[in-house]
């Protein structure tokens, strides 16, 4: 009976349809639900049966019309682009300089999924490509119903310190659409600050810190448009991993301590100097080492601009730099993670902090709570609420907790010009989308094509 069968078809059929139909297989045994076996019988029927015509569009016996071809080939490569950025790799533009000079702006990353393991959509209906509203407009691009349930798929490895990560924003479920570029949070938490500020300068008595929040909160939704963003539709962002799950972390004078331990000074990090000079360095020569005129300030002969490791060393071959001092990023900042003002913390001088790791319990009270109340509250799904300085999760009240899932600590390369976890904290598991592997084009927009694309940037492996 197998033997007629195959004699039906030439090898080349053959062979060709038994390969889709075990690649279809291992596909369904990676996903692990076997519910998708009743897609086998579609398989088997494109390839051999062929019974019903799956693409109803195209007449299958003659030639079909120009048009149609072209849609029919539009069809395909929009699903196969599709699946490809859904389970093997995707695309992603470097937008901003806090990865400078690791990666620049204008780079086009080949990002891997399969990394860490692909993550399955948690909002499946969604227009292709676009990654939360329509171009040129505010509207959605996606249906907020149905949600599946975060998983991830097995992977090559997991999430290593050092590594480049690509993630959504944690930040980005809540957005204000005029100002997409700022984190709702933080446009709240200024909103707060001004009004405390203004009971200052009057006179008159302070509020408790929540109730300036609150009252933030409600001006903030007064004077603009906001809107919820499920997780894999938050913005997508890119930095260096430098904390993982368990890691204790301190930053001192801008560098960073992993359990102690003091980070590498891997090529890429950067950071503010003053440059004094006698007689000044010209635009032309700074370029000439990847300083650009739009990252430099001058006053008079002193020169203050973001500079790497390599750059200092070749600028102090220069006779007439008389001193490089690095800018002292100390001055406290409200936004500053966790924003409570018992962590009076800057940029530069901040921790240490524990990094939650899946599984692990931690004390809870007053002075740890600030830490961890997002994490309880939002990207763990319980009901957190403060009475009389006492803590009650889901209706109880708690003096521990145990995370439900890893956390990371990310942070850009460009240390005095990068928003990240310093400011919104960590980065939870279910956030993670894969790694940078290469730079597979690279633009400058500053120049016009041809001069724009950046060679020497090319197929550069991302470290």
């Amino acid at each position: 009976m197998i033997t007629d069968f195959l004699k039906k078809y030439d090898n080349k059929s053959l062979i060709r349809g038994l390969f889709w139909i075990a690649v279809y297989l291992l596909w369904v045994i990676w996903l692990g639900n076997y519910w998708f076996l009743i897609g086998l019988p579609v398989v088997f029927d494109i390839y051999f049966t062929k019974k019903v015509n799956w693409s109803p569009w195209k007449k299958r016996e003659g030639k079909n019309h120009v048009v149609i071809e072209w849609i029919d080939a539009l069809i395909f490569a929009v699903v196969a682009v599709t699946i490809i950025n859904i389970f093997l790799f995707q695309n992603y533009k470097i937008p901003t300089g806090s990865m400078e000079k690791s990666l620049q702006i204008g780079d086009h990353l080949y990002v891997s999924k399969v990394a860490y393991g692909p993550r399955l959509p948690m909002t499946p209906l969604s227009i292709p490509f676009m990654q939360n509203t329509i171009p040129g407009t505010t509207r959605k691009s996606y249906s907020v119903w149905p949600q599946w349930d975060y998983k991830r798929l097995k992977g090559f490895g997991e999430v290593k310190r050092w590594q480049p990560v690509v993630f959504n924003f944690p930040e980005g479920d809540t957005v204000c659409l005029d100002r997409t570029n700022v984190s709702y949070y933080s446009v709240v938490r200024d909103a707060a600050n001004d009004l405390k500020k203004s009971d200052l300068n009057s006179g008159r008595p302070l509020k408790p810190e929540n109730e300036y929040y609150a009252l933030g909160r409600k001006i903030v939704w007064q004077n603009h448009d906001i809107a919820y963003r499920p997780i894999d539709k938050e913005d997508n962002y890119i930095k260096r991993c430098v904390g993982v799950p368990g890691d204790s972390l301190q930053v001192i004078g801008g560098i960073v301590y992993i359990n102690g331990e003091q980070e590498p000074a891997f090529e890429g990090r950067q950071f503010l100097y003053y440059v004094y000079t006698q007689g000044g360095i010209s635009n032309k020569r700074l370029k000439e080492m990847g300083i650009y005129s739009d990252e430099i300030n001058k006053s008079g002969n002193t020169i203050f601009a973001p500079l790497t490791q390599q750059m200092i060393e070749t600028l102090q071959r220069y006779k007439n730099v008389s001193k490089i001092e690095k800018f002292k990023w100390d001055f406290v900042d409200y936004n500053i993670f966790p924003s409570d003002a018992q962590y009076p913390w800057s940029l530069d001088n901040f921790g240490p902090i524990y990094i939650p790791k899946a599984g692990v319990t931690v004390a809870l009270d007053m002075q740890s709570l600030p830490f961890y109340n997002r994490i309880i509250g939002h990207y763990e799904g319980n009901k957190l609420e403060v009475k009389d300085s006492a803590i009650y999760i889901n209706g109880e009240i708690a003096t521990s907790y145990t995370f439900k899932q890893d956390y990371y600590w990310m942070m850009g390369d460009n240390r005095h010009s990068s928003l990240d976890s310093r400011y919104w904290g960590y980065v939870p598991e279910n956030h993670i989308i894969g790694t940078p592997r290469f730079i597979w084009l690279s633009l400058n927009k500053d120049k016009k094509f041809p001069a724009n694309i950046r060679i020497n940037r090319m197929f550069r492996p991302i470290r």
